[in-house]
Parts: structure tokens; C-alpha cells; sequence
């Protein structure tokens, strides 16, 4: 059975940073799309940053470029999100998505296309 549990986040003054944490369980392949999506109460949940495992291509969103980077952890099949400067505007709820991929291509933010979820982990950036 796919799993995605999130690890991380928590509370941090504007400025500062956080990691988050994403393993992945279950999966008969190492090729796939590993994504962060947040969201806020009221608002439809939005693309941070994804990564093809495959490739290691990665994408960013223009609000979080040069401040977040996404990487990973083969041997562990983790992924992080290491988030810098963090502004209040970054206070979210972070989920992991992942999909599995034959090809090396970035990876999207089209909600629709990921099947695997985890729980989800709070992120709050007081000013």
C-alpha cells in the first residue's frame, strides 16, 4: 500500500526556515513526480515545488524560487523541502503528492494528475 507521511514543519518567525520531510512507502518504482502543494483555509490548494526522482529535474513556483529547495533522498525515498526566508504568506498547511512517471520531464502542479496524498503538515510564519 502507497503511503506519503510528512515530517516537519511547525511554527518560525519571518526570516527564518524550515524543513519538511516526505517518505514514501509502497511504491514499486523509484520514477516519480514528488510534489509539495500548500494550502490555506478558504483557498484552493497550490504547487510549491515538485521533483522527478528520475531526473531530478525540479520546478518551482515563482513565489517561493530562491527561497525553497526541493531535494532528494534515493536510498530512503524521501524528499525534502527546505524553506528559507520565510515570509507569513508562506503559512500553509504542506501536503506530498506523488504519481509515478516513465518519463524524465518536470513535474506539473495539476492536482488532478497526483493519486497519492499524505496528511498533510502545518507550516506557520508569524511576522
Amino acid at each position: 500500500q502507497v503511503q506519503l507521511v510528512e515530517f516537519g514543519g511547525g511554527s518560525v518567525q519571518a526570516g527564518g526556515s524550515l524543513r519538511v520531510s516526505c517518505a514514501a512507502t509502497g511504491f514499486t518504482s523509484n520514477s516519480r513526480c514528488m510534489t509539495w502543494f500548500r494550502q490555506v483555509p478558504g483557498k484552493e490548494r497550490e504547487g510549491v515545488a515538485s521533483i522527478n526522482t528520475r531526473s531530478d529535474i525540479t520546478y518551482y513556483a515563482d513565489s517561493v524560487k530562491a527561497r525553497f529547495t526541493i531535494s532528494q533522498d534515493n536510498a530512503n525515498n524521501t524528499v525534502y523541502l527546505q524553506m528559507n526566508s520565510l515570509k507569513p504568506e508562506d503559512t500553509a498547511v504542506y501536503y506530498c503528492a506523488a504519481i509515478v512517471v516513465r518519463s524524465d520531464n518536470r513535474c506539473g502542479f495539476r492536482l488532478s494528475n497526483y493519486p497519492h496524498w499524505g496528511q498533510g503538515t502545518q507550516v506557520t510564519v508569524s511576522s
